[in-house]
């Protein structure tokens, strides 16, 4: 999912923090590594809404503090990670993550069963799952949703079902909806049929674009459903049709817009927040351990878009990534990344992009002028696309601007808002772009997706075929050493094709109270399902009782 957060504008002077929170690897599931004297917040941070005692004496309506942003709370076209966040929240699908680990826990789908040649997936959903206006959510309801998924153009992840018998024809336009392998044989089995075995079907399902939507406007499947909205947030109200209703603690959430970090701050610290996403300045925060600081399963880089010549020649782009200042360009990022996907524990090595030659960059450059028979003398035009709001992306198109003019290139930076860029990319006849993106499931498919010909994800119009080969035979195998050695042989030869440039891997940043909220944990997607939070007694020493603004 697109990663719309404050990464360049996090302020924090917790300087040991970030030691722990990068100390462990992925999938464990990076999750925050206590420091020797945070023993007592990992022994709360065990607790969840299944293992403790839940005072409902103490459960009110909890505040969270949101980004400021324009929320997309379609789960069939939301694009952004803070909007994932609430989706989670009111709609729900056959499967749900777990707080902690991320792995996929039955939801709607109460068990499932799969046949001896993989492909037919068999789910039997719960009784008595409806939704918010107490209507059944049958095996039609899931067809239903995923059909209209599937036709809709502005729908990002439909192409994830493309591993499903028909999908892919079907959202193309080249088949009709009897022919998608998704069949309600009752009211309670839902039987899926896949084009080619895919051991991580569980895993994609988790994703809210997958859920149960009802045609009804105002009508939501999940444990919340909105109660009210307006410019400066909006509430979730306790869904009391909801399958595992007894289960949800809050009866209230309260969710607040605001960009202004040090009043954050302040409110967090006079407890008129009990939970503050990314926006927050943690030099001035009373408690230190409100201070969440996690490695994401997620990476920013800039990549190229192979629709004009001679940028979609790997050629010219490697020649340029040869000239790069790879160094200066990964300043000042928490965790620099030198390839796509975080390194996951399992998956083999990649050979990432780190020296910079702007010798071996003109030899390079001039091979390919030759090979393409372009003259030595002839100034080629790159256009740069970034944000008018974002110093960073400014200051990487300067850097880049120094070092792939000598290569006789004629470096053209555009601008759009913030707002409009993400939504700008595949209409916007530029060369290069800035992306930030954050796995969708535990997988590395979440990554490698974004490149696949034909993915709904794809906006660099790049086309391999041996990228697509290994992409389908890590799908097919059901052995997940050989999965992800096939989806690290795909991902090398993505970035020996040259097509982007990894700049770092990105981290969360939250104020949260462990000592106060139960059933929130630090993970590698940072999703937090609403759900599971519940406010409990806190019984930790007091911090001073002063008030910093």
């Amino acid at each position: 999912m697109n990663h719309k957060s404050a990464y360049t504008r996090i302020v924090t002077t917790a300087a040991t923090l970030l030691v722990y929170a990068f100390s462990v690897p992925f999938f464990a599931v990076a999750q925050e590594s206590p420091a020797p004297e945070d023993d007592a917040i990992a022994e709360l941070e065990e607790e969840t809404s299944e293992t403790a005692v839940v005072d409902e004496n103490l459960q009110r309506t909890f505040v969270i503090i949101a980004p400021n942003h324009e929320y997309d709370l379609n789960p069939h076209t939301a694009n952004y990670s803070t909007e994932a966040q609430f989706l989670i929240g009111l709609y729900e699908g056959l499967y749900s993550y777990d707080p902690k680990t991320l792995d996929p826990v039955p939801a709607i789908a109460e068990s499932y069963k799969i046949a001896r040649n993989k492909k037919r997936w068999t789910f039997t959903l719960r009784e008595g799952a409806a939704f918010s206006d107490g209507t059944p959510i049958t095996a039609e309801s899931i067809r239903s949703s995923w059909l209209r998924l599937l036709a809709n153009e502005a729908a990002p992840y439909a192409s994830l079902l493309d591993c499903i018998a028909g999908a892919e024809a079907y959202r193309t336009g080249n088949a009709d909806a009897a022919s998608v392998g998704i069949t309600a044989r009752s009211e309670r089995t839902l039987v899926v049929d896949l084009a080619v075995p895919t051991a991580h079907f569980p895993r994609i399902l988790c994703h809210h674009a997958f859920s149960a939507v009802s045609e009804k406007e105002g009508v939501y499947s999940g444990a919340y459903c909105m109660a009210s909205s307006g410019e400066g947030g909006f509430v979730l109200a306790k869904n009391e049709h909801y399958w595992d209703a007894a289960r949800v603690a809050l009866p209230e959430i309260a969710v607040q817009y605001s960009d202004a970090l040090s009043e954050n701050s302040f409110r967090f610290n006079a407890g008129e927040a009990d939970w503050v996403l990314n926006m927050v300045d943690t030099s001035v925060l009373l408690n230190p351990y409100a201070i969440r600081i996690a490695a994401e399963f997620g990476t920013e880089y800039l990549f190229f878009s192979a629709r004009n010549a001679p940028w979609n020649d790997a050629d010219f782009r490697n020649a340029l990534l040869s000239a790069v200042p790879w160094e200066k360009i990964r300043a000042g990022s928490l965790v620099q990344a030198d390839t796509l996907v975080y390194p996951l524990s399992g998956y083999p090595s990649v050979e990432g992009l780190s020296d910079t030659s702007p010798e071996d960059a003109a030899d390079m450059m001039a091979e390919a002028r030759k090979k393409a028979g372009i003259a030595p003398d002839e100034r080629l035009t790159l256009i740069f696309g970034i944000s008018k709001t974002s110093e960073r992306q400014r200051q990487q198109a300067e850097l880049l601007k120094a070092a792939w003019e000598p290569l006789g290139v004629n470096f053209v930076v555009q601008s759009t808002t913030d707002d409009r860029y993400l939504g700008s990319i595949p209409y916007w006849n530029c060369d290069l772009f800035c992306y930030s993106w954050i796995g969708d499931f535990a997988d590395p498919t979440a990554f490698l997706e974004l490149f696949r010909y034909g993915s709904t994800l794809n906006q660099t119009k790049w086309h391999n075929e041996r990228f697509e080969n290994l992409l389908r035979e890590a799908a097919e195998t059901t052995d997940s050493a050989e999965h992800y050695k096939l989806l690290s042989r795909a991902e090398q030869v993505l970035l020996d094709d040259g097509l982007i440039l990894p700049i770092s891997h990105q981290v969360s940043l939250h104020a949260v109270n462990p000592n106060a909220v139960g059933g929130w944990y630090p993970n590698a997607l940072d999703i937090h399902p609403l759900k599971y939070l519940f406010l409990k007694e806190d019984t930790s020493s007091s911090a001073p009782n002063i008030v910093m603004r």
